[in-house]
């Protein structure tokens, strides 16, 4: 049996500075001297928390600055010349956001809480002027931009050549990868997102993705009760899933 562990994040948790913070190796401050992080630490600025359906950014929004996410989570949409939405990633805590108004100096997607969620303020312009003096952070800067390009590049994978069931299969690796990155359970752990949400992100109709949970419990791969999830066998997940993605040696040209 799989037991639940869980941190909780309390309010007053959010005014801790970055070298206290227990996801200073996800989020920026990766890899910098103490000196810099304290220099970091002086232009970033903490948000009262936003509660579930609260925007953090809007489509249109002037690009002032990026977000650190403390607690909680967040989805990134567009929306349709119809009005319908288009899921175009989920956003757990040590990652950032707002980089899709980096070209164009305006938020081309919007920013919608999950959950209660607070998040670090980082004014751009600072951050820049910092990044020029700091080659640890220039070097973060480019990780995290260049690793949003690879989620895109697979999300493209995904709804071009997996099936439905390898496409939720693989989401739930994700994000049981991600979980564990940030010292939470990997095994063991709630989905922020609703069924709709994620139907919506991964292509498919809400009824197939209800139908799909159905048939991983009963192959034993997971116990999901409402937006609990246990995984049993994660092996098995990850065949089903058939993670293969990736450039091999075999496809590059002589």
């Amino acid at each position: 049996m799989v037991t639940h562990t869980s941190k909780i994040v309390r309010i007053s948790d959010i005014k801790i500075a970055c070298e206290k913070c227990s996801l200073h190796q996800l989020c920026l401050p990766l890899g910098l001297a103490a000196e810099d992080v304290a220099r970091l630490d002086r232009i970033i600025k903490r948000k009262r928390p936003l509660h579930r359906g609260e925007y953090l950014f809007q489509c249109e929004d002037e690009f002032n600055a990026i977000y650190a996410i403390r607690s909680g989570s967040f989805k990134t949409f567009t929306t349709t010349s119809d009005g319908e939405e288009q899921i175009t990633g989920f956003h757990l805590p040590g990652e950032l956001v707002g980089f899709d108004a980096l070209v164009s100096g305006m938020h081309r997607a919007d920013a919608r809480a999950l959950e209660t969620s607070s998040v670090c303020e980082i004014p751009y312009e600072r951050l820049e002027e910092l990044s020029m003096t700091i080659p640890g952070l220039q070097r973060q800067l480019l990780r995290i931009m260049s690793r949003e390009i690879l989620e895109d590049q697979d999300l493209m994978i995904w709804l071009g050549k997996k099936t439905a069931e390898e496409r939720l299969a693989l989401l739930l690796i994700r994000i049981s990868d991600r979980f564990k990155m940030r010292g939470f359970s990997s095994l063991d752990f709630n989905l922020s997102m609703s069924r709709t949400d994620i139907a919506n992100y991964l292509g498919l109709a809400v009824e197939t993705v209800s139908r799909l949970f159905s048939r991983f419990q009963e192959a034993g791969l997971l116990t999901v009760e409402r937006k609990h999830v246990i995984v049993h066998d994660m092996e098995g997940l990850e065949q089903t899933g058939n993670n293969s993605t990736g450039c091999h040696p075999s496809s590059r040209p002589a």
